[in-house]
């Protein structure tokens, strides 16, 4: 006969329901939010560039104290805050927005982080998932759509629990070459849901360029007479500016910047540089006349901003290219294109044996020094940017942005190393004032110039906020013409005659001192040339940040 245990009293059900279970207790489960802050703390993404919407808020609460939340005041500032801090840094940002009108007002300058080939991870508020299916307010229909095509990699996970390996994934696509920003919606109510800590893993970001193809361009390098290297961005993002000068000091060659480029890859003092080319396809092809091989590394060949005709390189010239970027490598017109990382490629070619002895080109001709005005006339761009270049150190970061001015800077403000220079390779405007800040958040105790046109500085001039808030070195520097000046300047191009307006050109009537002043920045507006040098010698001596607008013809 079965015999059965006596049944418990309640009151003893009740005090074995109240003791912890030891043998089966489990860890405290993770969030969503402390998986996705675990992985950003292992991969440096501890600065988090925002402007917060209410879908965001969760992803903030419980802030960690070694994380940074750097405030822009406007979701395109944002963006260009966190490209400037991640191209100085040389590591991913981490960007917050707020949902489609968020994302929305970031766009410009999420096109310029494309072009700049910037690694940013981008996420973005959704709406929570359970009202999805009601169109309700500031949800964002087809998030994923909206950042592309300027942007690397777009999701939005399927389930909360998948929304930390986005983040991972996304990091790893930002950081590989050729980089760039990648996107992820987040719903507002995922950021608490349980979620699995992001194994550890270990990623290459860089690829070796292909041995062969290398072989073929230094046969080719060591053959010819009178070489050309065409530099671009990718080699100061590669760390490669120290081993390109050693491979153009090896072979004599001359070094032009390549169109639109957006960082400094050869020293502008340098025995052996040559100058700038302009995005015109037959003026590319004059200045490059008489050399025999055209070497463009970490570069297009070529970036063009108006239609042209014609050859790409000179008659008798041909053309080799090392670039980062497949896509780039694929439309390439000519010759021999070797894809993968620029450092890695320009190793391996100094690896081979030294050529034969060439004689050294001529030097680039020294520019005539830039008059004062006479005492009734605005100072000259030229006097203006030679009078900073004297006031400067060279250990300084020019951050620029202004268009019309950018052939005298490249006269009269040469830069002289690697990471001393960042713009735009998008061409659009709103990028230099933030990113001045992302470079200062990223070089502590480094002075940033941001050298800004009038016109481009009113398209993201709340950065000057963010730069005051976080007491950062920056002298932003305002050449102010009272006009788009590249406009005008470019208008004979599409068939206006001289002296024809330009519609809405003009910029009557800016203070930008008292701009300054109402975000609490200090600032001097300085109309004689004779000032000029005291004024910008006082903001670049300033502990935090100071402004200087320049009145120039």
């Amino acid at each position: 006969m079965a015999v059965s245990a006596p049944h418990p009293h309640p009151s003893n059900q009740r005090d074995q329901l109240n003791q912890p279970n030891t043998r089966n207790a489990a860890a405290p489960a993770l969030t969503v939010r402390d998986a996705v802050i675990d992985f950003a703390r292992r991969v440096g993404m501890t600065s988090i560039f925002a402007n917060p919407g209410s879908t965001e808020l969760p992803m903030f609460r419980d802030f960690p104290a070694d994380f940074r939340y750097v405030l822009g005041l406007q979701e395109a500032v944002v963006v260009g805050m966190a490209d400037g801090y991640a191209q100085a840094s040389g590591r991913a940002a981490l960007v917050n927005l707020h949902s489609a009108a968020g994302v929305g007002n970031a766009m410009g300058n999420i096109f310029t982080a494309f072009r700049n080939r910037t690694p940013l991870v981008i996420t973005a508020g959704q709406q929570a998932r359970s009202i999805l299916p009601f169109d309700p307010f500031l949800a964002a229909t087809q998030a994923t759509e909206l950042p592309r095509p300027y942007v690397k990699w777009s999701i939005e996970p399927a389930r909360a629990q998948d929304v930390p390996l986005a983040i991972a994934r996304a990091w790893a696509i930002a950081m590989q070459e050729p980089r760039g920003p990648v996107f992820v919606s987040i719903p507002v109510d995922d950021w608490d849901q349980p979620a699995e800590r992001v194994p550890e893993r270990v990623l290459a970001h860089v690829t070796r360029p292909d041995p062969q193809t290398l072989a073929q361009i230094g046969a080719r390098l060591d053959a010819c007479e009178r070489p050309a290297f065409v530099v671009g961005g990718a080699v100061d993002r590669a760390g490669a500016v120290e081993d390109v000068v050693r491979l153009a000091e090896r072979h004599r060659a001359r070094v032009y910047v390549a169109p639109m480029t957006g960082r400094c890859s050869f020293p502008e003092t340098h025995r052996l540089f040559a100058g700038f080319l302009p995005a015109m396809r037959e003026r590319i092809v004059e200045i490059l006349d008489g050399h025999d091989l055209v070497f463009a590394l970490g570069a297009p060949a070529f970036t063009y901003h108006v239609e042209g005709q014609g050859p790409h390189v000179p008659h008798g010239a041909e053309l080799c290219q090392l670039i980062d970027d497949p896509g780039t490598a694929a439309w390439t017109p000519q010759g021999v294109a070797a894809v993968g990382n620029v450092r890695l490629g320009v190793l391996d070619l100094l690896d081979r044996p030294a050529p034969r002895e060439r004689a050294l080109p001529a030097p680039r001709a020294v520019p005539p020094r830039a008059l004062p005005p006479a005492a009734d006339e605005r100072m000259s761009v030229a006097y203006a940017l030679q009078t900073l270049g004297e006031a400067r150190s060279a250990a300084d970061i020019v951050v620029e942005e202004a268009p019309s001015a950018r052939p005298v800077m490249q006269t009269y403000l040469p830069i002289e190393r690697a990471g001393g220079f960042l713009t735009m390779d998008s061409g659009g405007l709103g990028y230099g004032m933030p990113a001045a800040v992302g470079a200062a958040l990223a070089k502590p105790g480094e002075r940033v110039i941001a050298l800004i046109g009038d016109g481009s500085s009113m398209y993201s001039i709340q950065a000057i906020w963010s730069a005051v808030q976080q007491r950062l070195p920056i002298t932003f520097v305002i050449l102010n013409n009272t006009r788009y000046a590249a406009l005008q300047d470019f208008a004979p191009v599409f068939g206006f005659g001289p002296g024809d307006p330009v519609q809405g050109t003009d910029l009557p009537g800016l203070d930008f001192v008292a701009l300054a002043a109402g975000m609490g920045c200090s600032g001097v507006r300085v109309s004689a040339a004779g000032e000029l040098s005291e004024a910008l010698q006082r903001a670049l001596a300033a502990g935090g940040p100071a402004l200087v607008e320049v009145l120039v013809a």
